[in-house]
Protein backbone atom coordinates (compact mmCIF):
# COMPACT_ATOMS: atom_id res chain seq x y z
CA UNK A 1 0.00 0.00 0.00
CA UNK A 2 2.74 2.27 0.45
CA UNK A 3 4.07 1.79 -3.02
CA UNK A 4 0.93 2.18 -4.84
CA UNK A 5 0.32 5.71 -2.37
CA UNK A 6 4.28 6.18 -3.45
CA UNK A 7 3.67 5.92 -7.35
CA UNK A 8 -0.22 7.81 -7.34
CA UNK A 9 1.84 10.75 -5.65
CA UNK A 10 4.59 10.87 -7.80
CA UNK A 11 2.63 9.99 -10.94
CA UNK A 12 0.34 13.04 -10.26
CA UNK A 13 3.31 15.56 -9.34
CA UNK A 14 4.68 14.04 -13.15
CA UNK A 15 1.30 14.99 -14.96
CA UNK A 16 1.48 18.65 -12.97
CA UNK A 17 5.04 19.17 -14.42
CA UNK A 18 4.16 18.19 -17.94
CA UNK A 19 1.24 20.15 -17.64
CA UNK A 20 3.88 22.86 -16.98
CA UNK A 21 6.01 21.88 -19.41
CA UNK A 22 3.66 21.87 -22.15
CA UNK A 23 2.03 25.36 -21.06
CA UNK A 24 5.19 26.99 -21.24
CA UNK A 25 6.28 25.70 -24.27
CA UNK A 26 3.65 26.61 -26.17
CA UNK A 27 3.71 30.33 -24.70
CA UNK A 28 7.45 30.61 -25.27
CA UNK A 29 7.36 29.50 -28.62
CA UNK A 30 4.80 31.76 -29.36
CA UNK A 31 6.74 34.71 -28.52
CA UNK A 32 9.82 33.75 -30.86
CA UNK A 33 9.85 36.18 -33.87
CA UNK A 34 8.50 34.50 -37.12
CA UNK A 35 5.99 32.28 -37.83
CA UNK A 36 5.58 29.53 -40.22
CA UNK A 37 3.08 31.45 -42.42
CA UNK A 38 5.75 34.47 -42.63
CA UNK A 39 8.16 31.43 -43.37
CA UNK A 40 6.08 29.83 -46.02
CA UNK A 41 5.03 33.18 -47.52
CA UNK A 42 8.39 34.32 -47.92
CA UNK A 43 10.13 31.12 -49.15
CA UNK A 44 7.13 31.62 -52.10
CA UNK A 45 8.38 34.59 -52.75
CA UNK A 46 4.66 36.21 -51.79
CA UNK A 47 3.94 39.37 -49.95
CA UNK A 48 0.37 39.45 -50.46
CA UNK A 49 -1.54 40.04 -47.27
CA UNK A 50 -4.33 37.66 -48.33
CA UNK A 51 -2.51 34.96 -49.04
CA UNK A 52 -0.35 35.02 -45.78
CA UNK A 53 -3.86 35.43 -44.04
CA UNK A 54 -4.82 31.80 -45.63
CA UNK A 55 -1.43 30.30 -44.40
CA UNK A 56 -2.38 31.50 -40.80
CA UNK A 57 -5.79 30.01 -40.83
CA UNK A 58 -4.29 27.12 -42.22
CA UNK A 59 -2.05 26.84 -39.39
CA UNK A 60 -4.95 28.28 -36.79
CA UNK A 61 -2.69 31.04 -36.31
CA UNK A 62 -5.52 33.51 -36.84
CA UNK A 63 -7.31 32.46 -33.29
CA UNK A 64 -6.67 33.59 -29.76
CA UNK A 65 -3.92 32.47 -27.94
CA UNK A 66 -5.86 30.86 -25.30
CA UNK A 67 -7.94 29.12 -27.71
CA UNK A 68 -4.81 28.02 -29.86
CA UNK A 69 -3.53 26.93 -26.29
CA UNK A 70 -6.47 25.33 -25.64
CA UNK A 71 -6.73 23.24 -28.45
CA UNK A 72 -3.21 21.64 -28.36
CA UNK A 73 -4.09 20.63 -24.62
CA UNK A 74 -7.12 18.84 -26.10
CA UNK A 75 -5.13 16.96 -28.85
CA UNK A 76 -2.09 16.09 -26.37
CA UNK A 77 -4.91 14.34 -24.31
CA UNK A 78 -6.57 12.52 -27.28
CA UNK A 79 -2.41 11.45 -28.08
CA UNK A 80 -2.81 13.90 -31.25
CA UNK A 81 0.77 16.00 -31.02
CA UNK A 82 -0.40 18.05 -34.42
CA UNK A 83 0.41 17.77 -38.08
CA UNK A 84 3.29 19.29 -39.08
CA UNK A 85 3.37 20.74 -42.34
CA UNK A 86 6.58 20.90 -43.63
CA UNK A 87 6.59 17.32 -43.38
CA UNK A 88 3.19 16.93 -44.93
CA UNK A 89 3.22 14.41 -41.95
CA UNK A 90 1.31 13.71 -38.32
CA UNK A 91 3.88 14.65 -35.75
CA UNK A 92 3.64 11.80 -33.68
CA UNK A 93 4.56 9.75 -36.55
CA UNK A 94 7.28 11.62 -36.88
CA UNK A 95 8.68 11.43 -33.62
CA UNK A 96 8.32 7.77 -33.39
CA UNK A 97 10.01 7.36 -36.63
CA UNK A 98 13.10 8.97 -34.58
CA UNK A 99 12.94 7.99 -31.13
CA UNK A 100 14.47 4.52 -31.44
CA UNK A 101 17.77 6.08 -32.44
CA UNK A 102 17.83 8.60 -29.90
CA UNK A 103 16.89 5.94 -26.93
CA UNK A 104 19.51 3.58 -28.64
CA UNK A 105 22.01 6.53 -28.38
CA UNK A 106 21.24 7.30 -24.88
CA UNK A 107 21.22 3.68 -23.59
CA UNK A 108 24.80 2.88 -25.09
CA UNK A 109 26.04 6.02 -23.87
CA UNK A 110 24.39 5.95 -19.94
CA UNK A 111 26.03 2.12 -19.95
CA UNK A 112 29.59 3.13 -20.62
CA UNK A 113 29.81 6.41 -18.57
CA UNK A 114 28.48 4.56 -15.92
CA UNK A 115 30.76 1.50 -16.34
CA UNK A 116 33.63 3.62 -17.30
CA UNK A 117 33.34 6.37 -14.56
CA UNK A 118 32.70 3.30 -12.15
CA UNK A 119 35.96 1.73 -12.71
CA UNK A 120 38.09 4.38 -12.84
CA UNK A 121 36.65 5.53 -10.01
CA UNK A 122 36.90 2.31 -7.92
CA UNK A 123 40.82 2.55 -9.27
CA UNK A 124 41.55 5.81 -7.63
CA UNK A 125 39.91 4.90 -4.75
CA UNK A 126 41.75 1.62 -4.31
CA UNK A 127 45.09 3.73 -4.86
CA UNK A 128 44.54 6.21 -2.47
CA UNK A 129 43.19 3.81 0.06
CA UNK A 130 46.41 1.27 0.06
CA UNK A 131 48.66 4.17 -0.54
CA UNK A 132 49.76 2.02 -3.68
CA UNK A 133 49.84 3.95 -7.17
CA UNK A 134 48.60 7.15 -5.60
CA UNK A 135 49.83 8.63 -8.80
CA UNK A 136 46.97 6.79 -10.45
CA UNK A 137 44.60 8.55 -8.58
CA UNK A 138 45.82 12.17 -9.59
CA UNK A 139 45.97 10.91 -13.31
CA UNK A 140 42.57 9.54 -13.10
CA UNK A 141 41.22 12.97 -11.37
CA UNK A 142 42.91 15.26 -13.28
CA UNK A 143 41.75 13.22 -16.70
CA UNK A 144 38.28 13.20 -15.62
CA UNK A 145 38.43 17.21 -14.66
CA UNK A 146 39.41 17.58 -17.75
CA UNK A 147 36.61 15.67 -19.88
CA UNK A 148 34.26 17.51 -17.24
CA UNK A 149 35.30 20.96 -18.09
CA UNK A 150 35.25 20.11 -21.75
CA UNK A 151 32.14 21.54 -23.86
CA UNK A 152 30.22 18.75 -25.34
CA UNK A 153 30.15 20.03 -29.31
CA UNK A 154 34.16 20.57 -29.02
CA UNK A 155 35.24 17.49 -27.41
CA UNK A 156 32.53 15.78 -30.64
CA UNK A 157 34.62 17.68 -33.10
CA UNK A 158 38.25 16.71 -31.79
CA UNK A 159 36.51 12.94 -32.04
CA UNK A 160 35.46 13.72 -35.64
CA UNK A 161 39.08 15.29 -36.46
CA UNK A 162 41.34 12.50 -34.48
CA UNK A 163 39.27 9.46 -35.66
CA UNK A 164 37.35 10.07 -38.89
CA UNK A 165 39.08 12.91 -40.63
CA UNK A 166 42.80 11.80 -39.75
CA UNK A 167 43.48 8.42 -38.82
CA UNK A 168 39.82 7.72 -41.04
CA UNK A 169 39.42 4.66 -38.64
CA UNK A 170 35.71 5.41 -37.85
CA UNK A 171 32.71 7.54 -39.83
CA UNK A 172 31.81 10.65 -38.64
CA UNK A 173 28.48 11.28 -39.38
CA UNK A 174 24.70 9.40 -39.95
CA UNK A 175 23.43 6.19 -38.34
CA UNK A 176 24.94 3.31 -41.39
CA UNK A 177 26.31 3.72 -44.48
CA UNK A 178 24.28 5.51 -47.66
CA UNK A 179 24.03 3.12 -50.63
CA UNK A 180 26.14 -0.09 -48.82
CA UNK A 181 22.99 -1.82 -48.61
CA UNK A 182 24.17 -3.91 -45.71
CA UNK A 183 21.68 -6.56 -44.25
CA UNK A 184 21.85 -8.41 -41.11
CA UNK A 185 25.29 -9.09 -39.09
CA UNK A 186 27.24 -6.75 -41.74
CA UNK A 187 24.22 -3.71 -41.08
CA UNK A 188 25.08 -4.18 -37.10
CA UNK A 189 28.53 -3.68 -37.63
CA UNK A 190 27.96 -0.67 -39.68
CA UNK A 191 25.66 0.86 -37.25
CA UNK A 192 27.99 -0.05 -34.46
CA UNK A 193 30.76 1.91 -36.22
CA UNK A 194 28.91 4.53 -36.83
CA UNK A 195 27.75 4.80 -32.78
CA UNK A 196 31.16 4.45 -31.60
CA UNK A 197 31.84 8.43 -31.90
CA UNK A 198 28.66 9.60 -30.55
CA UNK A 199 28.73 7.15 -27.41
CA UNK A 200 31.94 8.10 -26.80
CA UNK A 201 31.82 11.70 -26.87
CA UNK A 202 28.07 11.81 -25.24
CA UNK A 203 29.71 9.15 -22.49
CA UNK A 204 33.30 11.01 -21.59
CA UNK A 205 30.91 14.12 -19.42
CA UNK A 206 29.06 11.65 -17.23
CA UNK A 207 31.80 9.36 -17.18
CA UNK A 208 33.94 12.15 -15.55
CA UNK A 209 31.19 13.03 -13.33
CA UNK A 210 30.51 9.30 -12.19
CA UNK A 211 34.34 8.62 -11.59
CA UNK A 212 34.70 11.51 -9.24
CA UNK A 213 31.68 10.71 -7.69
CA UNK A 214 32.58 7.23 -6.65
CA UNK A 215 36.02 8.02 -5.97
CA UNK A 216 34.44 10.34 -3.22
CA UNK A 217 32.12 8.18 -1.96
CA UNK A 218 33.77 5.42 -1.63
CA UNK A 219 36.46 7.25 0.55
CA UNK A 220 33.94 8.65 2.50
CA UNK A 221 32.75 4.75 3.46
CA UNK A 222 36.20 3.85 3.60
CA UNK A 223 36.56 6.63 7.00
CA UNK A 224 33.56 4.41 8.89
CA UNK A 225 33.87 2.90 11.80
CA UNK A 226 32.89 -0.69 10.67
CA UNK A 227 35.47 -0.57 7.52
CA UNK A 228 38.16 0.38 9.70
CA UNK A 229 36.69 -2.84 12.21
CA UNK A 230 37.19 -5.41 9.01
CA UNK A 231 40.63 -3.81 8.29
CA UNK A 232 42.11 -4.39 11.74
CA UNK A 233 40.67 -7.72 11.52
CA UNK A 234 43.33 -8.36 8.88
CA UNK A 235 40.82 -8.69 6.27
CA UNK A 236 42.51 -7.85 2.89
CA UNK A 237 41.95 -4.93 1.33
CA UNK A 238 40.50 -6.02 -1.94
CA UNK A 239 37.80 -7.43 -0.12
CA UNK A 240 36.94 -4.73 2.45
CA UNK A 241 36.28 -3.08 -0.85
CA UNK A 242 34.43 -5.58 -2.47
CA UNK A 243 31.66 -6.19 0.21
CA UNK A 244 31.99 -3.58 2.78
CA UNK A 245 32.92 -0.34 0.61
CA UNK A 246 31.34 -0.19 -2.78
CA UNK A 247 27.86 -1.73 -2.16
CA UNK A 248 27.71 1.21 0.03
CA UNK A 249 29.03 3.66 -2.02
CA UNK A 250 27.22 2.92 -4.90
CA UNK A 251 24.18 4.69 -3.42
CA UNK A 252 24.80 8.01 -4.41
CA UNK A 253 26.32 7.01 -7.35
CA UNK A 254 22.93 5.63 -8.05
CA UNK A 255 21.22 8.25 -7.57
CA UNK A 256 23.13 10.99 -9.60
CA UNK A 257 23.01 8.87 -12.65
CA UNK A 258 19.14 8.72 -12.74
CA UNK A 259 19.29 12.18 -12.50
CA UNK A 260 21.87 12.56 -15.20
CA UNK A 261 20.01 10.39 -17.08
CA UNK A 262 17.37 13.37 -17.67
CA UNK A 263 20.25 15.67 -18.71
CA UNK A 264 21.62 12.88 -21.26
CA UNK A 265 18.17 13.19 -23.21
CA UNK A 266 19.18 17.13 -23.70
CA UNK A 267 23.26 15.83 -24.31
CA UNK A 268 21.61 13.76 -26.90
CA UNK A 269 20.07 16.71 -28.83
CA UNK A 270 23.23 17.89 -29.16
CA UNK A 271 25.04 15.32 -30.08
CA UNK A 272 22.79 14.22 -32.71
CA UNK A 273 23.29 17.42 -34.33
CA UNK A 274 26.89 17.59 -34.39
CA UNK A 275 27.17 14.00 -35.74
CA UNK A 276 24.06 14.31 -38.00
CA UNK A 277 22.60 10.85 -36.21
CA UNK A 278 19.04 10.61 -37.12
CA UNK A 279 16.99 11.09 -33.52
CA UNK A 280 14.36 13.63 -32.23
CA UNK A 281 17.69 15.58 -31.52
CA UNK A 282 18.00 16.52 -35.07
CA UNK A 283 14.33 16.63 -36.34
CA UNK A 284 13.75 19.82 -33.53
CA UNK A 285 16.75 21.54 -35.39
CA UNK A 286 14.96 21.16 -38.33
CA UNK A 287 12.11 22.06 -36.84
CA UNK A 288 13.29 25.43 -34.94
CA UNK A 289 14.99 26.36 -38.40
CA UNK A 290 11.99 25.80 -40.39
CA UNK A 291 9.79 27.32 -37.67
CA UNK A 292 7.59 24.10 -37.64
CA UNK A 293 5.87 24.86 -34.26
CA UNK A 294 3.79 21.92 -33.85
CA UNK A 295 6.83 19.60 -34.38
CA UNK A 296 9.20 21.64 -31.89
CA UNK A 297 6.20 21.31 -29.70
CA UNK A 298 6.06 17.79 -29.90
CA UNK A 299 9.09 17.05 -29.41
CA UNK A 300 9.52 19.38 -26.30
CA UNK A 301 6.94 17.17 -24.81
CA UNK A 302 8.53 14.24 -25.57
CA UNK A 303 11.55 14.60 -24.67
CA UNK A 304 10.22 15.85 -20.95
CA UNK A 305 8.11 13.22 -20.82
CA UNK A 306 11.34 11.44 -21.01
CA UNK A 307 13.16 13.19 -18.14
CA UNK A 308 10.08 13.17 -15.72
CA UNK A 309 9.61 9.12 -16.28
CA UNK A 310 13.41 8.46 -15.99
CA UNK A 311 13.31 10.18 -12.67
CA UNK A 312 10.21 8.29 -11.71
CA UNK A 313 11.83 5.28 -12.47
CA UNK A 314 15.34 6.33 -10.27
CA UNK A 315 13.21 6.98 -7.19
CA UNK A 316 11.55 3.10 -7.95
CA UNK A 317 15.30 1.75 -7.94
CA UNK A 318 16.74 3.61 -5.15
CA UNK A 319 13.78 2.39 -2.92
CA UNK A 320 14.42 -0.97 -3.79
CA UNK A 321 18.18 -0.80 -3.45
CA UNK A 322 18.11 0.80 0.22
CA UNK A 323 14.80 -0.53 1.79
CA UNK A 324 15.75 2.07 4.31
CA UNK A 325 13.91 4.75 2.65
CA UNK A 326 10.10 4.74 3.56
CA UNK A 327 7.90 4.63 0.94
CA UNK A 328 5.75 7.32 1.97
CA UNK A 329 8.38 9.66 1.70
Amino acid sequence: MKLISFLSARLGKALFVILGVVVLNFLLIRLAPGDPASIMAGEAASSDPAYLAQLRQRFGLDQPLWLQLGLYVRGILQFDLGFSYRNNLPVLDLILERLPATLLLMALAFVFSLLAGGLLGVIAARSRYTGEHTWLDSLIMSVSLLLYATPLFWLSLLLIILFSVTLDWLPAFGMESVGAGFVGWARAKDIGAHLVLPVVSLGCFFMAVYARLTRSSMLEVMGLDFVRTARAKGVPPGQVIRRHVLRNAMLPVLTFAGIQLGQMAGGALLTETVFGWPGIGWLMFDALMQRDYQLLLGVFLVTSTMVVLLNLITDLLYRLVDPRIESEN
